[in-house]
């Protein structure tokens, strides 16, 4: 048996190649959209994909299952449960198999076995597999999905909070609850493949281990360690992050299938500020992805600033409208994957890019820019209330502590509550580092409050020049920090 863990830094995602080297076939579990790293490897190791499995309907980005069922004639298991909502609309268009609790396939002399494990969502299912060539009757790892990671469980409350189905924040605790008293079950030696990492939004405090056994998850997961379904409810629920704004988009995007790759029109670049002007005029939103110290001395108007980082593809969900075309500024070599991580969360109407450096290389233009300011330079005008300050951190950071005056507005949502900023006056964006807060100044820019100020260093600068903040109810300053 060959196992191949892949995984996506800036989505979190883990995704895994199984083969049996005996046959030569494989199968990818909850696969990216993006299929040639599995392709290549295959390749490379002497098999062939011959089947591809996801563990229930992802909400942070688009499956890579249709893609290869489709485009790549791989037989396709895909869960049976959670009743007719949570069927996948796609599954007719390729050889597909569906599969409910306790049943098995085979791939080569790989047997899994399907464990209903509700609770994430209503569908999510768990592999077990056992390795028969190598003479075991016995499986000796489970793919969770986002059912278990590493060292916390997945969240219940996405269906509710980012698609709108009210109520099922708590049925998914129970059902969460529940399934982990099956898990609980389980041979601990058993090795646990998740599907996402630290910094995944499926989860709050999920462990940057990329496996783990189920006896070391029954010792060392908070989320295992309770015996009443109340207490475990309350715990789950409580201080869960805000899901991005797109997952309710890719929940329908990989229900009903995502449009495959090879039917993607290309993105063009352009030639000419003119051909950009042109999309502008026609509805189309603009993204430079430039560093934010580079956008900051001088920028197109209008635009909003996305970093090409770890970061991009969460910030660009949150922030870039799905509804319209997009034009891209991108650093030429960095181009192929900015596109790629666009796709790989279904934005996939990208009228075209073009060369930053060179647009701004022009010295013609009209470029807007905005200031920035450390603590100890700007402390005195918000304590006199001479600047408007907006927090942009998470309502968790927010809560945690805070500096005194400043109206919370965390940054994905900032599009959609612009009026609820005063314009009398310049308005200071604050984070906890300054990176966020970069965002949100382009942001305000792009929505004509044009005179903002970044926060450079964020809170944690703020504290560490004794600045006074406040530590949940109680002011705090540097002598009683």
């Amino acid at each position: 048996m060959l196992l191949r863990y892949f995984y996506d830094e800036k989505l979190a995602h883990a995704s895994y190649l199984v083969g049996c080297q005996r046959t030569g076939e494989a199968i990818v579990i909850d696969p990216g959209r993006h299929p040639a790293p599995y392709l290549r490897t295959a390749e490379a190791e002497g098999l062939r994909i011959v089947a591809a499995t996801e563990t229930h309907i992802h909400a942070d980005f688009v499956s890579g299952a249709r893609e290869l069922g489709v485009a790549h004639g791989a037989k396709l298991y895909l869960s049976d449960e959670g009743g007719d909502d949570w069927r996948y609309r796609y599954a007719e268009e390729a050889e597909c198999q569906l599969v409910k609790h306790g049943d098995r396939f085979t791939v080569g002399n790989l047997s899994f076995e399907v464990l209903h494990t509700p609770g994430h969502t209503p569908e999510s299912i768990s592999l077990l597999l056992t390795d028969l060539g190598g003479g075991a009757d016995e499986p000796m790892g489970i793919f969770t999905g986002d059912f278990v990671f590493v060292g916390d469980v997945g969240r219940p409350d996405l269906l509710e909070k980012a698609a709108g189905l009210r109520g099922t924040s708590e049925a998914g605790a129970r059902a969460m609850f529940r399934s982990l008293q099956q898990f609980k079950r389980l041979p601990d030696y058993l090795q646990v493949w998740p599907a996402h990492g630290a910094g995944s939004a499926c989860g709050k405090s999920l462990g940057a281990v990329p496996s783990s056994t189920v006896g070391y998850e029954k010792r060392f997961n908070p989320a295992l360690s309770y015996t009443d379904e109340e207490a475990f409810v309350q715990a789950l629920l409580d201080g869960q992050p805000e899901p991005p704004r797109y997952f309710a988009v890719m929940k329908q995007v990989n229900r009903e299938g995502p449009e495959l790759l090879i039917r993607l029109p290309a993105a063009a670049e352009l030639a000419s500020l003119e051909a950009l002007t042109a999309l502008r005029e026609a509805g189309a939103a603009v993204m430079d992805t430039r560093p934010a110290q580079e956008f900051a001395k001088g920028h197109l108007e209008g635009t909003i600033n996305i970093p090409y980082n770890k970061s991009f593809p969460n910030w660009a969900g949150w922030l870039v409208d799905y509804e319209r075309p997009l034009a891209v500024l991108a650093k030429p070599d960095q181009w192929p994957d900015i596109l790629t991580a666009l796709r790989s969360i279904g934005i996939d109407n990208v009228a075209g890019y073009m060369d930053a450096g060179k647009l701004h290389a022009d010295g013609s233009l009209h470029l807007e820019s905005y200031a920035e300011a450390t603590p100890s330079a700007i402390a005195g005008k918000v304590e006199a209330g001479d600047v408007h300050l907006v927090d942009v951190r998470s309502l968790s950071e927010w809560q945690e502590g805070r500096i005194p005056g400043a109206q919370h507005l965390m940054l994905g949502t900032l599009p959609g509550r612009l009026s609820e900023i005063p314009r009398d006056k310049p308005v200071l964006l604050q984070c906890r580092s300054g990176a966020r807060s970069a965002i949100a100044a382009s942001v305000l820019q792009a929505g004509g409050i044009k005179e903002v100020i970044n926060l450079s260093g964020g809170y944690i600068r703020w504290r560490e020049e004794g600045l006074p903040h406040e530590d949940g109810a109680k002011p705090q300053t540097a002598g009683n920090r």
